[in-house]
């Protein structure tokens, strides 16, 4: 038997296979990157993000820059339902579908800081198997909470065919640490809590004479009618009753049987003190926690406890769960003035996931923009945003979206909640194309599409360096330390322009030297290291692919093995096992989500 240590795993055809990404450079389109004409506020971030490529290479080619830098990720990944939407087909094989979900998970990793957090919006198709995949990817010690979110009612269609009807999505959460997580307190808006139905009169006299009376007692008289007609009004007019309650907080309260075995011993004795004396008031002073008050043996609850400061408004709230069923909107379809049928998700969503895990000036990435609600929420809430869309609605929604974000005119979502009046703005990128292409006879060759400086960045990048061209040295143009630089030129250099290279870099620096070709011995300056382009890069990684969403409709289906059961669902399971399993039969543009 072997000894080896084995570990819990979910596996799957091609589990093993990896992507061997080109870390490509961003080009700005500066006609679609946009900015307020004035500013609003000393607060406004003009250095927002929106890039118009596939979200697996976006991802690496933001790693440099933004390696351990990204506080707060939220994805809503296609859920693999196998149901065609408007702007995407949404199925694939459940193997094909995890491999493209565990490349951009490990690289949303990379990106995501110490004490960050990833939420990942799916629903109960691919469930179990994301919390497999997710668990290997970021541990299971930090899997936080799974939310799950009410996004529809039982009404309409839905209601016909008999059994449950699914009304639910999902939220899986992740820390990136098991011991640097320190989410915020959120709390949501509920209705008046009836249980508290008994008032003291004279709050502001001391505590040992209040008069304590039935609230609607309490209720007719502030109307000025008697309690027959303070019920009808209540129930009637509930949002008048309820008002006053909130109004009125301080003075409403409940009495409640307080725990006898689980509190400390100083409160048991004044429990039984107030069980001896049931017409006084006692009362527990505790620092650091509001004092206790007690009477007959009941404790007395404040309802002003139970109302938190939510949006500006002091309502009636409780510490957030995790069931989520408030969110719903009637007006979705409006929200940030695009249409994005039954793939939009609510602002009011994506404010609570950044209330949750973000503070202002904090950075959040959506690699599935969809319809640009993330980035729409993050600017309104004054937090940094990347995001990433392949499809054409980035530049036909998103960027309308945007717009009006900034101009302040989108009135939509969570604009009143958060008293939006716009501001800062954002940059336009797209993915540069492959650095190399192969010419009439087969061989690589830098693209005609680069000009000198683009190759300079594009090599500082791919041999990990940060490109920054220093303006008295034509030979500095990356580093990746204080003494280690590049130069990047097409040009062919000769042995004299090598050693006055050398003689300028000297002997406190090192240079990496990548060109076009050189005349010259490569080990006849120390300080040198000189490489050909395009030999120095070519093994780094592959080329010309531009997409990594999987178009997969014309792949054949994998021969079978009848010794092996035909099982195309992946497993969960210890060790490693590879099994068999159908190819996908649909197209699916894995770098859009399932829309936000």
């Amino acid at each position: 038997m072997s000894n080896r240590k084995q570990r819990l795993e979910l596996t799957w055809i091609g589990k093993d296979e990896r992507p061997r990404l080109e870390p490509r450079i961003l080009l700005e389109d500066e006609d679609k990157s946009y900015h307020a004409k004035a500013r609003v506020t000393e607060h406004d971030i003009f250095d927002n993000i929106l890039i118009h490529g596939d979200n697996l290479l976006a991802l690496k080619a933001l790693e440099q820059q933004f390696v351990g830098q990204v506080n707060c990720i939220y994805i809503d990944p296609p859920f693999n339902t196998g149901q065609a939407f408007e702007h995407y087909d949404d199925g694939l094989e459940h193997s094909l579908w995890l491999s493209l979900m565990r490349d951009r998970l490990e690289l949303l990793k990379a990106l995501l800081a110490d004490d960050g957090t990833i939420l990942i919006h799916i629903d109960d198709n691919e469930l179990g198997y994301l919390i497999a995949l997710a668990d290997e990817v970021f541990g299971r010690r930090n899997r936080r909470y799974t939310i799950t979110f009410k996004q529809g009612s039982a009404t309409g269609h839905k209601t016909i065919n008999p059994g449950c009807v699914n009304t639910t999505n999902f939220l899986l959460i992740y820390s990136q640490s098991p011991d640097n997580w320190f989410p915020n307190r959120v709390y949501t808006a509920v209705g008046v809590d009836r249980r508290y139905n008994q008032f003291i009169e004279n709050f502001d006299d001391d505590f040992a004479d209040w008069k304590i009376v039935p609230i609607m007692q309490a209720f007719a008289h502030h109307q000025g009618i008697d309690e027959k007609k303070a019920r009808k009004l209540a129930k009637d007019e509930p949002e008048v009753f309820d008002q006053w309650i909130i109004e009125s907080a301080n003075s409403v309260v409940q009495l409640v049987n307080p725990d006898y075995d689980s509190v400390g011993e100083e409160t048991r004795e004044m429990i039984d003190l107030s069980t001896k004396e049931p017409k006084r008031i006692f009362r527990q002073v505790r620092n650091g926690y509001p004092d206790i008050y007690l009477r007959d043996g009941k404790r007395i609850i404040f309802y002003s406890a139970k109302l938190k400061d939510i949006d500006g408004e002091l309502i009636s709230a409780e510490p957030l769960t995790t069931l989520w069923d408030d969110l719903l909107s009637n007006n979705l379809h409006q929200e940030g003035g695009v249409k994005f049928p039954k793939s939009k998700k609510p602002e009011a969503l994506i404010k609570r996931c950044l209330e949750l895990a973000t503070k202002p000036g904090d950075l959040v990435l959506d690699s599935f923009g969809g319809s640009g609600t993330t980035g729409a929420v993050a600017q309104k809430m004054g937090r940094r945003w990347i995001m990433v869309e392949l499809g054409e609605h980035a530049t036909t929604h998103i960027i309308p979206r945007l717009k009006a974000v900034v101009d302040g005119i989108d009135a939509s979502g969570v604009t009143k909640a958060l008293n939006w009046k716009g501001g800062g703005g954002f940059r336009y990128y797209r993915l540069a194309p492959s650095l190399l292409e192969k010419d009439a006879w087969g061989n690589w060759i830098i693209s005609k599409d680069f000009d000198p400086a683009k190759v300079a960045k594009a090599v500082c990048k791919l041999m990990g360096f940060v490109y920054q061209p220093d303006e008295n040295h034509y030979w500095m143009q990356g580093r990746s330390s204080e003494t280690d630089f590049i130069y990047v030129t097409t040009q062919s250099l000769t042995h004299e322009q090598l050693a006055a290279i050398s003689e300028e870099v000297g002997d406190e620096r090192t240079l990496l030297v990548c060109c076009k070709a050189f005349r010259a011995n490569a080990d006849a300056f120390p300080n040198l290291t000189i490489r050909k382009i395009p030999q120095a890069v070519l093994r780094k990684c592959e080329w010309g692919k531009d997409d990594y969403s999987l178009n997969v409709a014309s792949l054949p289906e994998a021969p079978s093995e009848p010794e092996e059961p035909d099982d195309p669902e992946p497993t969960l399971k210890a060790g490693k096992k590879r099994g068999n399993g159908k190819a996908a039969s649909q197209n699916d543009l894995f770098s859009q989500g399932s829309g936000k």
